[in-house]
């Protein structure tokens, strides 16, 4: 998914995880379950914020916008848990309201 979209063209579900993204501005979040290629809320995932001391806190000003392009790394978290389809995404780091890293977990059949 390359093409550029919009906050207001994704679903209920994957608008409340860019929010998260934005809420949290600088952390992780932990244990988010993957249902049908959809970020599922219940049980809600482990949010860790990190802050740096002597630095603004807080969300990104853009968490109020209604609508806005998408940066890529949005775009690709939202593909990656399209491909994930059923299971867990571990952890997605958080820098500057957008994912940067996410680690996946599998289980491995015997």
């Amino acid at each position: 998914m390359k093409q550029p979209i919009t906050k207001s063209s994704l679903s209920e579900a994957q608008v409340r995880l860019v929010e998260l993204l934005q809420k949290i501005n600088f952390g992780r979040i932990e244990r988010l379950r993957v249902v049908s290629g959809a970020p599922v809320f219940e049980p809600a995932p482990h949010v860790v914020e990190t802050r740096r001391m002597g630095s603004a806190q807080g969300p990104r000003e853009e968490t109020g916008l209604e609508d806005f392009w998408l940066k890529q790394p949005v775009v690709d978290l939202i593909q990656t848990i399209r491909e994930l389809g059923n299971g867990e995404i571990a952890s997605i780091t958080v820098m500057h309201g957008l994912p940067h890293l996410v680690e996946i977990r599998h289980d491995v059949q015997p």
